[in-house]
């Protein structure tokens, strides 16, 4: 399904935040016809990633539009990921939303693109000013309030006093050999994001893809949030033997019918 021209596809920038907090945002949009598709992709991840690049593909298939970005500190985008926080990532989300977005869309959001993407909704809701609306959304292994629930609960006293004290704890990467930085600004903004203490309103269908083997993201998580939402047009699958990334061919499968279904 991957295409050379998906991969070649030059990325624009586009600049967010003011003075000191100005970053440079890679951002690749592929114009076409609506409902468009919107990829907000995971923690320490990039949109080169294999599910972002098999939807670009597919979108190109269909003459859909497509959008996907890097948050700062991730991929060609700007900025270093040790400054990152969720709340400095939804402001980038949703200023690429609103620039590059128009008419309905279906939200596609991985891991923390999950939460970013609740967190979108509960802006729009907020915002006159965006044109671009949801037409649903499409959550893979979702996992709000992680920086919360999936973090700061599970690490030890040890590691806690580390972030508390040094401002910073290096996390050893399931998924390479360089550890990544967790902050103390990045738990204590996270905290001004949670969302599973109450009802969620995202005002779409949301369909939910979860692996029972995730090891990152439980899939009691996903079922807490399902609880969440508006018990209409909300839909958990559980895939057995599916793990966090949710990338083989079967579970790309799985995430392109989700996206059908929205229109």
């Amino acid at each position: 399904m991957t295409t050379p021209a998906t991969i070649d596809q030059e990325p624009e920038f586009i600049e967010v935040g003011n003075g000191a907090e100005s970053r440079r945002i890679a951002v690749r949009a592929r114009r076409g016809r609506n409902p468009g598709l919107f990829w907000l992709g995971g923690f320490n991840s990039d949109m080169k990633g294999t599910k972002a690049v098999a939807l670009d593909a597919w979108a190109m298939e269909q003459e859909r539009a497509f959008v996907r970005f890097d948050y700062s500190g991730h991929g060609e985008s700007g900025g270093k990921f040790i400054d990152g926080t969720i709340g400095r990532w939804l402001e980038e989300s949703v200023a690429v939303f609103a620039q590059f977005c128009s008419g309905p869309q279906v939200v596609i959001g991985s891991s923390m693109g999950g939460w970013m993407a609740l967190l979108l909704a509960r802006e729009l809701a907020k915002r006159a000013d965006i044109s671009a609306s949801l037409a649903g959304m499409v959550l893979i292994a979702p996992a709000p309030d992680f920086t919360e629930e999936l973090m700061w609960k599970g690490f030890s006293p040890d590691i806690r006093a580390e972030i508390e004290t040094k401002g910073v704890w290096l996390r050893p990467s399931q998924y390479g050999d360089t550890p990544y930085p967790i902050t103390r600004a990045l738990i204590e903004d996270g905290r001004h994001h949670l969302l599973l203490g109450a009802k969620i309103e995202v005002g779409c269908p949301v369909r939910i893809l979860q692996g029972a083997q995730d090891p990152d993201v439980p899939w009691q998580h996903a079922f807490t949030l399902a609880h969440r939402l508006p018990s209409e047009d909300v839909v958990l699958t559980m895939i057995q033997d599916g793990d966090h990334r949710l990338s083989r061919p079967q579970d790309i499968a799985r995430i392109i019918a989700a996206v059908k279904e929205m229109g």
